[in-house]
């Protein structure tokens, strides 16, 4: 029998393993047709199919060993297969049942699983390439021998992730197999229109990577180079950039359809298919015949039939609003650790770094990674000294790519570790956006995976740094369900609650304000303690008025009471914006009856508006003024003194104060 497939007899895989990968391929196959069928019933709402690509997901699959991590994407059926994952289970995910993996919560192979070693992508793709980095480094770190493999399409090359994964692999040495499935197609667009060169692989070169072309519908080439690389990177820990060639059979979900794709085209690839050509081989060769191709056949059609029918069984889930939001966060008991009542006087910055310093030594899988951090000590001279302590592995200068850099620190977190991660100024973080929201936030809600994660975000005006260097964003992830936001004004409080974000296994954005750091004194317990997250702190008591601030604004509003002697005020310090204190501002509210909530972030959409939205909900009948917000202009943040001075809120605090006071 002739194959449209040169398969030659150079890769020595024995007749067993020969059979498997031909098993293994027919298994996606069959569970794909069977599939297709139910989306023309209504069974399934999705889906994206992978026929004609079975040889790429399963020829690295079976090159690698059970207990590595491979990121798959939506056309890597043959990776969930070939682990062995029980079909019910598959069915039930895209079903939208309970033993699938994520609740119900999200759909396809949007899901991971450690018990499998795998870990689903998001729909925004390019962050599976970071997440794999920070897999990758812990393995590296752990010097466990291990490789990693990540999954991406053609068109996932073109965004800036895969481009900042790679620099970042390659800067590392970080032992990864970058995959990318090159069939033909983004959805509708033909590659001629999403690149200009003959083959992704050579962007290998630009990153000083090896890199290779695989016939990806040649079963025995993927798996004899991904087998041989692999036992390279175990031993030689490195990243590899494979580009598999191979097409689209199907369109890029159902819906889409392949109208958009030359018949000719399609009529050269199915000449190609990876299994009508394999299975010409091995009878060509005596390896597999007609008896044993139909028992494979009736063996997994049964195994499907059976699954499918344990799936159709499960009763649908039962919504239950206990459930629902008690899983955006992992479970965590906070453990207090009293403060010492020896104290030293320290500024707030000394206090940032003694609670990393503290956290490195407490937690030895715990990493700092950000621009600058290590020998220079990062720009505000906080981990100034970590690197003699700690070494290089664990306090690691990052390139400029804030997105793979925050996926990176999830992927160490999938791999068992932990991870600070400091943005240079707060203001950055808008490139490192995607991640955040859509992988730390959503990841234990949608697949029971924490992200332990802290990123540290220097913030704040006051110190002439303009536009770009300025902002206090916290609202961008106050109102992002899963993240915890803590934003303390006072060096015990910074010390004690970075200390417990640290501990904490949930992502924390923790907001440090530029201008406190060096210019905010206070006795500081020595050594180790905790302050719990989602704890304000009640600074003055009064019956007059209710004043809310965080971060600097505190000072703003301890400041301007000097003044106001004769006000008796409840001052009320936040420190947690995420989960808040609802309590201790209602119960002070009840008490005064009028509200003020000073924010430094210029007004609209802003904290204060949703802290006033609640206040008014639940203590109208107490109130005897509106609440007050007070924030700062609606413009970007100007450099100039002057400028700067007249953007900020402070100046018109005091008569804010009197005003409401005197309503």
């Amino acid at each position: 029998m002739s194959t449209n497939i040169e398969y030659t007899s150079k890769y020595s895989i024995d007749k067993a393993t020969l059979l498997h990968l031909y098993k293994n391929m027919l298994m996606p196959r069959l569970i794909e047709e069977k599939m297709l069928v139910l989306l023309r019933q209504g069974k399934i709402s999705k889906w994206f199919s992978g026929i004609g690509q079975e040889a790429i997901a399963v020829g690295v699959t079976m090159a690698l060993e059970n207990d590595e991590y491979i990121l798959p994407m939506h056309r890597n059926l043959g990776v969930f297969t070939t682990r062995e994952i029980p079909l019910y289970r598959l069915f039930s995910q895209w079903q939208g049942k309970m033993n699938g993996f994520t609740k119900g919560r999200d759909r396809s192979f949007h899901f991971g699983t450690q018990e499998y070693h795998l870990v689903g992508m998001i729909s925004h793709l390019g962050p599976q390439l970071g997440i794999a980095d920070g897999i990758s480094l812990a393995n590296k770190l752990k010097q466990n021998n291990k490789v990693c493999a990540v999954f991406t399409g053609e068109g996932g090359t073109s965004e800036g992730d895969f481009h900042e994964a790679l620099n970042v692999a390659s800067v590392w040495s970080l032992p990864v197999l970058f995959c990318i499935e090159n069939n033909g197609y983004g959805l509708s667009t033909p590659t001629s229109e999403q690149f200009n060169c003959k083959d992704l692989a050579d962007r290998g070169i630009g990153y000083g990577m090896e890199s290779y072309v695989i016939d990806g519908n040649n079963i025995l080439e993927v798996y004899s180079k991904v087998d041989e690389l692999a036992k390279s990177i175990r031993k030689n820990p490195r990243p590899v950039l494979l580009e598999f060639k191979t097409f689209r059979m199907r369109g890029h979900e159902e819906a889409s359809g392949t109208k958009y794709v030359p018949e000719d085209l399609m009529n050269d690839w199915a000449l190609k298919d990876p299994i009508d050509n394999f299975v010409a081989y091995l009878k060509s060769e005596n390896i597999l015949n007609s008896s044993i191709e139909t028992e494979y056949k009736e063996e997994i059609t049964e195994e499907i039939n059976k699954h499918l029918q344990i799936a159709f069984d499960e009763e649908k889930i039962i919504p239950d609003l206990e459930t629902e939001l008690n899983d955006v966060y992992k479970a965590y008991d906070y453990q207090e650790i009293d403060a010492s009542s020896t104290k030293k006087n320290i500024r707030f910055v000394d206090a940032i770094s003694e609670a990393l310093e503290l956290s490195m030594h407490k937690h030895n899988d715990l990493v700092i990674m950000g621009q600058d951090v290590a020998e220079y000590g990062g720009v505000f001279k906080i981990t100034d000294g970590f690197i003699e302590k700690f070494g290089k592995d664990r306090v690691r200068n990052t390139p400029i790519c804030e997105s793979a850099i925050v996926s990176a620190a999830y992927g160490l977190s999938v791999n068992g570790m932990k991870a600070v991660v400091e943005m240079q100024f707060a203001d950055f973080v808008s490139s490192g956006f995607n991640p955040i929201v859509n992988l730390l936030a959503k990841s234990h809600y949608r697949w029971s995976q924490n992200a332990d994660v802290v990123v540290r975000m220097p913030c704040g005006a006051g110190v002439g740094a303009g536009p770009f260097h300025s902002q206090t964003n916290e609202a961008w992830f106050t109102k992002t369900p899963g993240l915890k936001v803590v934003y303390p004004a006072f060096p015990q409080d910074a010390k004690g609650l970075l200390i417990e974000s640290i501990n904490d296994p949930n992502p924390v954005l923790f907001f440090e304000h530029k201008a406190l750091y060096r210019s905010v004194y206070q006795d500081v317990s020595e050594g180790e303690f905790t302050c719990e997250i989602g704890k304000a702190n009640l600074l003055k008591k009064g019956n007059e008025i209710t004043i809310i601030g965080y971060g600097a604004t505190v000072h703003w509003i301890l400041k301007a009471l000097e003044h106001l002697t004769h006000i008796a005020a409840d001052v009320i310090d936040l420190r947690t914006l995420q989960p808040l204190d609802t309590e201790t501002i209602y119960n002070s509210v009840k008490k005064t009856s009028k509200v003020l909530i000073v924010q430094e972030d210029s007004l609209f959409g802003g904290l204060a508006s949703d802290l006033s939205a609640l206040i008014t909900e639940n203590c109208f009948q107490f109130l005897d003024a509106p609440v007050k917000r007070l924030a700062s202009l609606e413009t970007p943040i100007p450099f100039q003194s002057d400028l700067e001075k007249q953007y900020l809120g402070k100046q018109y605090l005091e008569k804010n104060i009197l005003d409401l006071v005197n309503f």
